[in-house]
């Protein structure tokens, strides 16, 4: 067997289909089907069950499949050893980042890694904490950026902040002449959440467990608004839709310092959130995960060293 023929059934297994397989192995789908053929005849066993558009990966090939990856990992783990006897920052790093961190870290962090380790880029990949978990055990990605929970895959963690939620209130709301909110003076509230496979959509209902009936009966409003990004529901806040919890860096600067551009005013009002009962406001946890296996620890160090060098206002950081 070769370690061409393992990449083929690895990609086989993830696509579920040859010719996707093919297309993201770059070789054409013949050459693919016959060296995933060869392999199942050397091993004398089927590793994939074939039916009209449909492949599956049988229980066998499932095991064969985690062997195969840990071996492609090792074979890349060979090279990452002699290019760290060069220099161990050459070579890009793939960066795995969800969707309520990424606007918000990843202009500065680009900035800040270009300017200290400019051998090492960054290849971004943004996308929900399930899937880049995936990406993570299939090699795809490096490191990823997430908040906790998640589900303890036998990753690497490294803590870097304490973000603290705000609420996001229209301007001319009640709650808008406040220093701050509690949980409590949001449960009354029509509140805005992001849709299903969001993390931050499970933060916000921790805080107010109520609006978890939001998706699955409600009516109107309630059930039209759950916006794909914050983005989008902060501005549907700016209309008076209702009301959200945004994470502490996605709150624009000029709205926390008082300024204004002349002649404008602001259409949304951020509060932070308090507890009547003196308990520490709601946060969440963001931290750097990383296989176990990857070799490349001075990258994952710098890149954790750019992102302390990041401004990160108004959030904890962690060592």
């Amino acid at each position: 067997m070769t370690l061409t023929e393992l990449k083929y059934i690895v990609a086989v297994a993830r696509e579920r289909h040859f010719g996707k397989a093919a297309d993201a192995c770059f070789v054409s789908q013949p050459t693919l089907s016959v060296a995933v053929k060869k392999l199942e005849e050397e091993l004398d066993v089927k590793l994939f069950e074939r039916s009209a558009g449909d492949i599956a990966v049988t229980p066998l090939g499932e095991e064969i499949v985690r062997q195969a990856q840990s071996v492609l990992e090792q074979a890349a783990a060979i090279k990452d050893i002699a290019k760290r006897g060069k220099d161990p920052l050459a070579g890009p790093l793939k960066l795995g980042v969800i969707y309520t961190i990424a606007p918000y870290l990843l202009p500065e962090l680009v900035r800040n890694v270009i300017a200290r380790t400019p051998q090492m880029p960054l290849m971004l990949q943004e996308n929900f904490t399930v899937k880049l978990m995936e990406m993570l055990r299939n090699g795809e990605i490096d490191c990823a950026v997430l908040a906790e929970p998640f589900p303890d895959a036998g990753l690497a963690v490294a803590p870097l902040y304490d973000e603290p939620f705000y609420a996001a209130v229209p301007s001319t709301h009640p709650l808008a002449a406040l220093d701050s909110v509690t949980a409590d003076m949001l449960k009354k509230e029509t509140m805005l959440l992001l849709g299903n496979g969001h993390c931050f959509r499970d933060h916000v209902l921790e805080v107010c467990p109520e609006f978890a009936r939001f998706s699955s009966d409600a009516e109107g409003i309630r059930r039209s608004f759950e916006g794909s990004s914050l983005e989008t529901i902060k501005h549907m806040v700016a209309a008076g839709m209702g009301v959200t919890l945004v994470p502490r860096l996605s709150v624009p600067a000029e709205a926390l310092g008082g300024k204004k551009r002349k002649g404008t005013e602001p259409y949304v009002k951020y509060l932070p959130v308090q507890d009547a009962a003196g308990s520490p406001p709601p946060t969440r946890r963001i931290v750097l995960v990383w296989r176990k296996s990857f070799t490349r620890f001075e990258a994952i160090a710098a890149l954790r060293n750019a992102i302390y060098a990041c401004k990160l206002d108004g959030v904890q950081r962690l060592t």
